[in-house]
């Protein structure tokens, strides 16, 4: 018998999202503008809360690009980026010409360390090259140690820009991540909380940031009756139809998200007799998660693969923990400060299927692996 797919996080459709992408197509506002990108924008807005001003763009990379040209990152800077990430993280770095100066995790939220972050920017200082910006990520939709690293921020005067493309949704002490930074970046990928299929937008503070962030990303096309350009600009503007979807789909984020909650919880039951594995959960209850993704640490390499096949054999998807920046290919002449606590969490640590479709059928056959596995 061939075993249905179970997905590690699938799209989930509300209902609703039909209904704006036809009226998208009765109005004919097939194109990067139109009533449903500057809908899901107002959504989004009243959603994160006062001062939070929302730019929709084609991902949730191209919001991170245009963070750091907001921030005057340019060809020889340096920018401290999270080395437990997703590439996209720290691939903007690069498209600039600047220099990734990659930071070790601390254990409780697997998200950038203070102490790591504050050593490497005295060094770097000490060697005439003050970082110009801090990548911060909310890694699986945890939110990082955010009033530690924005003391540091602070203290040298370097801005956050808040990288929380896994986190829409979660909070810590009550605030929506994505309005600690400077700027932040959102992610709607097929993956993630709530979809527009490909998507993300930028967080501003400003009006005018936000207005200089849809700027760049229409080819900045200058105020004249001509094509005229002053400035360079990208076509990262997110289609009407797309928006669409995200607005669709902002009805139901609420629920997403308690459903990614549940399974976190399901997850923390089924491996609560089990020692050996850890459960990964808030430290505190300063932050709540939306557990995008729930994961787990297992005592060593080899039985993260030996579960990892296990659970690939019964056709159920799960996935190592992200590779450290650091120790990839592409970056491995850049400079790297911290001890070893991403490289253990990439050795030991596996995501497990967290979409919020998940069925009761899907949720039993993962329990029959573990309890056949353990």
């Amino acid at each position: 018998m061939n075993l249905e797919k179970i997905w590690l996080s699938s799209p989930h459709m509300g209902g609703t999202e039909q209904k704006f992408i036809e009226q998208a197509f009765e109005e004919n506002w097939i194109a990067p503008l139109g009533p449903n990108v500057i809908g899901f924008e107002e959504d989004l807005q009243n959603y994160l809360g006062e001062k939070s001003y929302v730019a929709a763009l084609s991902s949730g990379t191209a919001a991170l690009h245009l963070g750091l040209i907001h921030l005057g990152v340019t060809t020889g800077d340096e920018v401290i980026c999270q080395t437990f990430t997703f590439s996209a993280s720290a691939n903007p770095i690069v498209y600039l010409g600047a220099k990734p100066i990659f930071v070790d995790s601390e254990a409780e939220t697997w998200n950038i360390c203070p102490d790591a972050l504050e050593q490497a920017i005295i060094s770097r200082i000490e060697n005439g090259k003050k970082p110009k910006a801090i990548i911060a990520v909310h890694l699986y939709g945890m939110p990082f140690k955010v009033e530690a690293i924005v003391a540091i921020s602070q203290k040298y005067g370097i801005p956050i820009l808040e990288d929380s493309a896994e986190a829409l949704g979660s909070t810590y002490k009550g605030q929506k991540c994505g309005t600690f930074g400077t700027l932040a970046a959102l992610s709607f990928n097929g993956n993630k909380i709530i979809t527009t299929s490909g998507g993300g937008a930028l967080v501003t503070k400003e009006q005018k940031d936000k207005e200089k962030t849809i700027f760049l990303a229409t080819q900045a096309r200058d105020n004249a009756p001509h094509y005229q350009h002053s400035h360079i600009g990208y076509n990262y503007r997110l289609s009407n139809i797309c928006a669409g979807i995200g607005r669709g789909q902002m009805e139901i984020l609420e629920s997403h998200i308690a459903k990614r909650q549940e399974i976190n919880q399901f997850y923390q039951t089924i491996f609560k007799a089990i020692d050996s594995v850890f459960v990964f959960k808030e430290p505190n209850s300063d932050s709540i998660s939306n557990h995008w993704l729930s994961a787990i640490l297992l005592p060593n390499y080899a039985t993260r693969e030996a579960l990892r096949l296990a659970f690939e054999k019964e056709n159920i998807e799960t996935r190592p923990l992200w590779k450290p920046m650091h120790l990839q290919p592409v970056f491995k002449e850049c400079l790297y400060f911290g001890n070893s606590i991403a490289e253990d969490l990439f050795e030991k640590g596996l995501c497990l299927p967290s979409g919020s479709n998940l069925t009761t059928s899907d949720k039993d056959r993962i329990t029959e692996v573990v309890r056949r596995f353990f």
